[in-house]
């Protein structure tokens, strides 16, 4: 298995690692990052862009990362509420003025970045294409009436967190979550990620293998929470190939990168807010990201849960290291994005061939585990 890229000597276990996913999980094509006090030990890339295919991964070859992306979305509210623009714990309806309908007037902008607001689903049942349009997006959402009591539990807004996200940004910046995530975030840390992905762009991505049926449980009960919330909006892993997915703005699920522009991004969150000569956070900014909003049985994803400011939080439900102040999220298919602000750790795993569940799985857990054993 040739492994290209570079990677500290005393990180040559995360090299084995990521070896051994093509060898024992079936990877077809992947990338491997970390940083270890805001500068790069690993960044890996290995296998190639299509299950078949021939093209190999390159340097600067693109994923759709889904969930991953939530981290993203969370790191644009965070730089607003660092610059004193944005209270986190405001109403939404106070950006959102149209947001204040059936029962949401106290719907605050820290429930929607902790899965709390209420709002983890559509009660209209939308296509696709009404997923790629914004406004009507974020109408339907502000005429919704929560479907429980926001701030009383968590329960994954798996799509519409993003949105949710993202209008306050534009409401604040009058800029897309997509425009100000690029120009004052990506640019300054050079990252290679992309909310909203041009065209010129496409050749770069590599092909996603689906991960086949999966489904719901058939005993899950179809009016609960969580069959309402993957009822609508409906991801469906075969849309991320097309135009239509790639170009528009969904926060929570179509970011477009690599593990290198993953960690590039996510640094500063894992490192007192500077990295690569950028300081994008105060160290109070990066610590808030890790502020407990909410903990308990998630309504969605029927596990114990723990959330911050748009990261999971290690717990012994969910160890993500030996270390208390760490974060995490992950996409469909097995993406991951881990900041430890314990040990100034910041670790991507992304790759093209997924797997069935959304909480992970052994590949990104592998590379973690020898991160943490180097250091």
């Amino acid at each position: 298995m040739e492994v290209h890229g570079f990677c500290d000597p005393k990180f040559d276990a995360v090299r084995e690692a990521m070896v051994q996913n093509f060898e024992q999980h079936g990877d077809v094509g992947a990338s491997v990052a970390l940083t270890l006090e805001g500068e790069f030990v690993c960044d890996l890339w290995a296998g190639v862009t299509s299950e078949g295919g021939t093209d190999p991964w390159e340097e600067d070859t693109l994923v759709n990362v889904w969930s991953t992306t939530k981290t993203m979305a969370a790191l644009c509210a965070l730089v607003l509420s660092d610059r004193g623009l944005l209270d986190l714990q405001a109403p939404v309806a106070k950006y959102w003025p149209e947001f204040a309908q059936n029962g949401k007037e106290q719907v605050l902008v820290s429930h929607c970045l902790a899965h709390s607001a209420g709002l983890s689903g559509l009660d209209d049942i939308i296509p696709n294409e009404t997923l790629y349009d914004w406004d009507a997006m974020c109408r339907l959402l502000a005429e919704q009436a929560p479907w429980w009591p926001p701030g009383t539990a968590s329960g994954y807004h798996a799509i519409t967190q993003g949105h949710l996200i993202g209008e306050v940004v534009r409401r604040i910046t009058g800029r897309t979550l997509g425009q100000f995530f690029a120009q004052d975030i990506a640019e300054p840390l050079n990252a290679d990620f992309h909310i909203g992905t041009p065209e010129h762009v496409f050749d770069r991505i590599a092909t996603l293998s689906p991960p086949g049926a999966e489904g719901l449980p058939a005993d899950l009960d179809e009016d609960s929470v969580a069959a309402r919330t993957f009822r609508s909006p409906a991801p469906v892993a075969e849309a991320a190939m097309t135009k239509g997915w790639r170009t528009a703005e969904i926060p929570a699920a179509n970011g477009h990168g690599n593990a290198r522009s993953v960690v590039r991004a996510q640094t500063p969150v894992a490192n007192g807010g500077k990295a690569f000569g950028v300081e994008l956070l105060s160290p109070e900014g990066a610590a808030r990201a890790l502020e407990l909003q909410i903990e308990g049985d998630d309504l969605v994803l029927g596990v114990p849960s723990r959330f911050g400011m748009g990261y999971g939080l290690s717990s012994p439900d969910f160890p993500m290291g030996p270390n208390p102040n760490t974060g995490f999220w992950g996409g469909w298919g097995g993406s991951t994005i881990v900041v430890d602000q314990d040990a100034r750790l910041c670790c991507s795993y992304v790759m093209n061939k997924m797997q069935p569940g959304v909480l992970g799985d052994p590949r990104g857990f592998g590379i973690l585990q020898a991160a943490y054993a180097c250091i």
